[in-house]
């Protein structure tokens, strides 16, 4: 950003500023009586259920501005929320989206943030009807609340799963974090030659991954339209063992999971064994995928498997038998959550 466009936030004023950012701000779903403008926005969700979750970003922890381009994240924090609504079988139809900012951003650079909220918004038709701007000492912070519909009671929880019950998840694993370690591995050797730049157009599918995730509406449209409803649900967020393991400790249930039937892209394969990693490793520990793990009757076996995007990986057995991985040696391991750990 040339410094000869900047506008200063101070210029406008907080009132101004989301003033600014929401001109152009339209809503499409019929239930949003009340927008952004007013002390606090009005819907109407016409009889059925509202779901609601909220996630905290926070610059240096959860992203990187040396690397994701303030559009990416604006979409991206859009789409980790809405993921969090699929995950219960849900649609999403509205988000607030609140941030804290310091002086060293521009209002052009705010403008590129909010351009990729608004395409998140567009793609997957939720309208942004409220939120709040401050002024942060520690960085750009973005607190996004996502609220979502389904008709009475037929959401689902991390608490339905049932023994025997097959363990299905969509997409692939592994790919963002791999995406991660690419950038971080490039990121150092910028710092320490800033005349080396990084070629990183070969690597887009991994790139795209970690920093343009895209939750998986088309696989709950998908199970809604086959009439397959999951007995238990969760994003993968944080890596598939710990979530897994939520679905298990939800439930009060064990499983086995198999590690030669854990999806995997061509391109996660090529730069695990780059860097030297186990490709079950960045599944199981890896998170930021947004993939949909969840787990279905055995009854539904023959509809699941018309879809190519969903695999079977595993089934759930007696609390009392643990959960556990299935090597493709054949050895069994205690599945341990050794994903991501927001206070470790």
């Amino acid at each position: 950003m040339h410094d000869t466009n900047r506008t200063e936030i101070a210029s406008l004023g907080e009132f101004g500023l989301i003033e600014h950012l929401t001109r152009n701000n339209e809503t499409t779903q019929a239930g949003t009586l009340l927008s952004v403008g007013d002390d606090a926005a009005v819907i109407d969700q016409f009889g059925r259920q509202s779901v609601i979750s909220t996630d905290l970003l926070i610059e240096g922890i959860h992203f990187d501005l040396m690397y994701t381009p303030l559009k990416h994240l604006g979409y991206k924090a859009v789409a980790v929320n809405l993921s969090d609504i699929y995950a219960m079988m849900a649609t999403p139809t509205h988000i607030t989206l609140s941030i804290g900012i310091s002086n060293k951003f521009s209002v052009e650079a705010l403008e590129e943030f909010y351009e990729g909220v608004y395409a998140a918004c567009e793609k997957f038709n939720v309208d942004l009807i409220g939120g709040d701007t401050t002024s942060s000492k520690i960085g750009f912070i973005i607190s996004v609340t996502a609220i979502g519909e389904v008709a009475p009671d037929k959401y689902v929880t991390r608490t339905g799963a049932k023994v025997n019950d097959l363990v299905c998840v969509s997409g692939n694993l592994g790919a963002a974090y791999l995406g991660l370690q690419l950038l971080e591995r490039e990121k150092k050797i910028f710092l320490e030659n800033p005349k080396i730049q990084p070629d990183l157009q070969s690597q887009k599918y991994l790139i795209g991954r970690i920093l343009k995730p895209e939750p998986r509406a088309d696989i709950v449209e998908w199970l809604q339209g086959a009439g397959i409803v999951p007995t238990s649900m969760i994003d993968v967020s944080d890596g598939l063992s710990s979530e897994l393991l939520h679905i298990c400790n939800g439930s009060n249930v064990g499983c086995i999971l198999y590690e030669e039937k854990i999806p995997f892209h061509d391109d996660t394969r090529a730069m695990a064994t780059e860097f030297q990693l186990g490709t079950a490793a960045c599944a199981l520990s890896g998170g930021e995928d947004y993939e949909l793990l969840f787990t279905i009757n055995q009854e539904d076996y023959e509809k699941i498997v018309r879809n190519n995007d969903i695999s079977i990986i595993g089934y759930i057995t007696e609390k009392g038998e643990g959960a556990h991985l299935l090597t493709k040696g054949g050895n069994k391991h205690k599945l341990t959550a050794q994903g991501w750990n927001a206070f470790a």
